[in-house]
């Protein structure tokens, strides 16, 4: 019987990108158990809540991460919106759409950037990241922020986007989903790419359902999964479908993240198309009372934002459960029996966000 060892991984790690600690278990060169440990980045956005007003919330929720900063906004926006039993006008529907459609592509881009350098692709990750600096360059004009978009708010959007712009932006958009198809050549048949991501990190169907796995994640397992089904912002007014893969593995989890980019895209087509007229936002008025939860889907995953009331200008709880939470022990189960060279790419494969975890 080989010899256990114990091999702390992070959280500090040279191709690991979050502060994520996991103590690998191990014979020989393979993982036997990982135990996962959080906690070293942990903030209490949640407590704010009994010292911010629930407008200021607004701001803290964005804040929970920079990546899904404008998907963020919009959930907790909508809990209180029902609270208020707000109307939100179409307009700012159809923007939140984009905008949120924008945040996935370049949540994707930098994470098929990340994933890229973690397997040694260095020129790959290069001209992945130079596409999603002039994807934000188009988020920087139309919304005013880089990272933190700031154009959600309670009632509807911070802003409105000038036809004319906004099919300037779409012509772009076109010639950037061009280039991103040469980048996804690469991604799906280069064999450096295959070689390091086929086979590897295999989540099953029915182990990826029973722990609870999200978003790529569980959709690259074949689950047919995503809470925008549920018709929020403009998602019932453009044409679209869940995109699955059945292998479960490293390399279908990036097959997963390279077609939603492409869909994407054409959300954005689709709703800059439709765009009605009309004002972009509603003053609240009055205070939140009751509970509510909001659903939507992260770049990442599923997030649910728990909002409860009581008349005051206080929320009296804010719990936000965020798709990186919900995959770690679907990460724990993919690490049991993978060499430890695999390790770094197994956890990058459910594009870990260890800031939305540690609220």
């Amino acid at each position: 019987m080989a010899e256990k060892t114990i091999i702390p991984f992070g959280p500090q790690h040279p191709v690991l990108p979050e502060p994520l600690h996991l103590d690998l278990v191990m014979e020989d060169e393979t993982v036997v158990e990982a135990i996962p440990s959080i906690g070293f980045i942990h903030r209490g956005l949640e407590r704010l809540a009994e010292s911010q007003d629930f407008q200021q919330m607004g701001y803290v929720a964005e804040r929970i991460c920079g990546i899904c900063s404008c998907i963020h906004g919009q959930g907790y926006s909508q809990g209180i919106e029902a609270l208020l039993d707000m109307e939100v006008p179409a307009r700012a529907q159809f923007l939140r759409l984009v905008w949120g459609e924008e945040s996935r592509i370049q949540s994707h881009l930098l994470w098929l950037g990340l994933a890229a350098d973690a397997f040694g692709f260095e020129s790959l990750f290069m001209h992945t990241w130079k596409l999603r600096e002039r994807l934000l360059d188009w988020v920087e004009r139309t919304t005013g922020g880089r990272v933190i978009f700031g154009a959600n708010k309670i009632g509807g959007v911070r802003r409105d986007v000038a036809d004319g712009l906004l099919n300037e932006m779409v012509a772009d958009l076109k010639a950037m989903e061009a280039e991103f198809a040469g980048l996804e050549r690469t991604f799906l048949n280069d064999a450096t790419v295959r070689s390091r991501m086929e086979g590897v990190g295999v989540l099953p169907k029915a182990l990826a359902m029973a722990s609870g796995a999200v978003g790529p994640t569980l959709r690259a397992s074949g689950v047919a999964s995503d809470t925008r089904t549920l018709g929020y912002s403009a998602y019932d007014q453009v044409q679209w479908q869940i995109i699955t893969e059945g292998a479960g593995d490293c390399f279908a989890r990036i097959k997963v993240r390279c077609r939603e980019t492409h869909q994407s895209f054409d959300m954005i087509y689709q709703a800059v198309a439709k765009m009605p007229a009309g004002p972009v936002e509603n003053k609240p008025k009055g205070f939140p009372k009751g509970e509510f939860m909001a659903r939507l889907e992260q770049p990442r995953g599923e997030v649910i934002y728990y909002l409860k009331g009581n008349g005051t200008k206080h929320l009296e709880r804010f719990r936000v459960r965020t798709p990186t939470f919900a995959n770690i022990p679907a990460l724990v189960s993919m690490l049991k029996g993978a060499r430890l060279a695999d390790v770094g790419n197994i956890l990058l494969t459910i594009d870990p966000c260890i800031s939305c975890t540690e609220r």
